[in-house]
C-alpha cells in the first residue's frame, strides 16, 4: 500500500511540473508549490493522441480560427489534465472526430520576425533581443489545439507555452507597429 501511494505521489505529469519548496524560519515551515508548463508539448501531444485514438476517436488534422467560426474554449481551470476531460466530452457528444492542431517554431519564421523588428521604424531592442531569445525554442511545440463540432459550434481546447505566447505578442507588435513612423504622417503623404 506504500509503495502504490508513493508512486501516486511521486510520478510526474507529462504536461506540468509541480516543483515544492519548503523553507524552515525558526519553528515556521513555509510550503510553495509552483506549477510551470514544459517548454515543448510534444509529449503532451503524443499523449493526446494515444487517449484520442483509445477512446475509438479519430483525428481530423487541422486548425479552427475562432474568428471565423463560432467557438466555445473549454475553461482549463489549471487543471494539467482537462483535455481529458474534453475528450470524454466530446465521445459521450457523439463526435466521429476531433480536430488536433499543433504549432512548431521554425527558425525561419523566427527569422523573419527578427528582420521585422530590426527595420521597424518603432524598434524597441528589448524586443529584438527577446525574439533572438526565442531561437532556443527552435524546433519545439509551443500550440496545441483540440476542437469537435457540437451544435453548429465549435469546441475547442487550446494550452501553450509561455514562449508561444511571447512569439505572438512579438509578432502581433510587429503587425501593428512595423510600419508606423514616429512623425504621424507616411512618405506617400508628402507628396
Amino acid at each position: 500500500m506504500t509503495q502504490s501511494f508513493c508512486n501516486l505521489l511521486c510520478r510526474p505529469s507529462t504536461f506540468w511540473a509541480q516543483m515544492q519548496i519548503f523553507m524552515f524560519f525558526g519553528n515556521t515551515m513555509l510550503h510553495i508549490q509552483m506549477t510551470t508548463t514544459p517548454d515543448n508539448l510534444a509529449s503532451l501531444k503524443d499523449d493526446m493522441i494515444a487517449f484520442i485514438e483509445g477512446h475509438g476517436l479519430r483525428r481530423f488534422h487541422g486548425y479552427v480560427d475562432p474568428e471565423e467560426v463560432p467557438c466555445v474554449k473549454w475553461a482549463a481551470e489549471e487543471n494539467p489534465d482537462g483535455w481529458k476531460d474534453f475528450v470524454e466530452l466530446a465521445k459521450a457528444a457523439g463526435a466521429p472526430f476531433l480536430t488536433m492542431d499543433s504549432w512548431e517554431l521554425k527558425r525561419e519564421e523566427l527569422n523573419e520576425l527578427i528582420e521585422r523588428l530590426e527595420k521597424a521604424e518603432f524598434r524597441d531592442d528589448e524586443d529584438i533581443e527577446e525574439a533572438r531569445w526565442l531561437r532556443t525554442y527552435a524546433g519545439k511545440i509551443g500550440f496545441l489545439q483540440l476542437g469537435f463540432g457540437y451544435q453548429g459550434s465549435m469546441m475547442l481546447y487550446e494550452t501553450s507555452t509561455e514562449w508561444y505566447d511571447r512569439f505572438q505578442h512579438l509578432i502581433e507588435f510587429s503587425d501593428d507597429f512595423g510600419g508606423i513612423t514616429m512623425d504621424g504622417f507616411d512618405q506617400d503623404e508628402e507628396a
